[in-house]
């Protein structure tokens, strides 16, 4: 199962997940200049910042929407970011939040578990029924694939929705992370958990012991660390053994050069030296 290979990313190289949420005005202006193609500015960006973080990140979490942006020079960039992920022997998760129906979902897997776009993992939005996940088990049963469904997120418009009461004093989220765990149990690697993963912010730590208790299979994509006010010690909670989760870094590891004058020469550098900082704080808490 395509979740020992992850499992065994973080064991080695810690939880960091390096989001490649690139949007074209993080680029420093020396740079972006030297090229004639958004597309190619786009990816040499991505290419210094995937070669400086390779052996400290577990992952790398590719968010659509910012080269959807820029249409077909963005979505050129995008494969070709995903290529060079593969090609360094890279995980990769696809961050697109598909969510639908019968075939529509069908061909949602297929672009994005084969061909010009094809991820490791990719993420779901389940908020349509557990209908909206079938249609991709079949590429996780088949071909080594994975899915990180929307359960807990950290913004907060979770409240709107996640967090609506239930029957039995539960909340939506709470309902639906159950159903995952249980879906999840038919796609369990060698490692305990399942390919069947579930995105779940670290921004409510007093529910963490809970969820992990009642998740016990499900591996968490954590977003919500840093800027969003989850701290490490919050990281940690979700964790089971050490393991079971990766943390989304986007713009915290993308713009570190910004903290230090004139660090734009070194901007990938700065990236590796963020990523370090964010996994060793990680580890002195587990």
């Amino acid at each position: 199962m395509i979740i020992d290979k992850l499992y065994l990313h973080v064991a080695a190289k810690g939880h960091v997940c390096v989001g490649l949420d690139t949007d074209y005005e993080y680029l420093p202006a020396h740079f972006s200049k030297a090229f004639s193609h958004i597309s190619d500015a786009l990816f040499s960006f991505n290419k210094q910042i995937i070669d400086a973080t390779i052996d400290v990140s577990a992952c790398y979490k590719v968010q659509i929407a910012y080269y959807e942006a820029f249409g077909m020079q963005g979505l050129k960039a995008y494969q070709k970011t995903l290529s060079y992920l593969r090609e360094r022997k890279a995980m990769i998760i696809a961050d697109v939040k598909r969510g639908d129906i019968a075939k529509t979902a069908e061909m949602y897997a297929k672009a994005h578990f084969s061909g010009d776009f094809e991820a490791d993992f990719m993420t779901l939005n389940p908020y349509m029924g557990m209908d909206t996940i079938s249609p991709f088990l079949p590429f996780v049963k088949n071909n080594e694939k994975g899915v990180f469904v929307l359960i807990r997120t950290s913004n907060e418009g979770a409240k709107d929705i996640e967090y609506l009461p239930t029957e039995e004093n539960r909340r939506v989220y709470n309902v639906v992370g159950e159903k995952l765990n249980s879906l999840g149990k038919e796609y369990l690697g060698k490692c305990g958990f399942s390919s069947i993963g579930g995105v779940m912010g670290c921004t409510h730590a007093d529910e963490a012991q809970e969820v992990r208790e009642q998740l016990d299979s499900t591996f968490f994509l954590i977003p919500g660390y840093g800027a969003q006010g989850g701290k490490a010690e919050d990281i940690a909670r979700y964790l089971k053994n050490g393991n079971g989760g990766v943390v989304n870094a986007s713009r915290s590891i993308l713009l570190a050069y910004k903290k230090v004058e004139n660090g734009e020469e070194q901007f990938a550098e700065y990236a590796r030296k963020e990523a370090i900082r964010m996994r060793d704080e990680i580890w002195s808490k587990i």
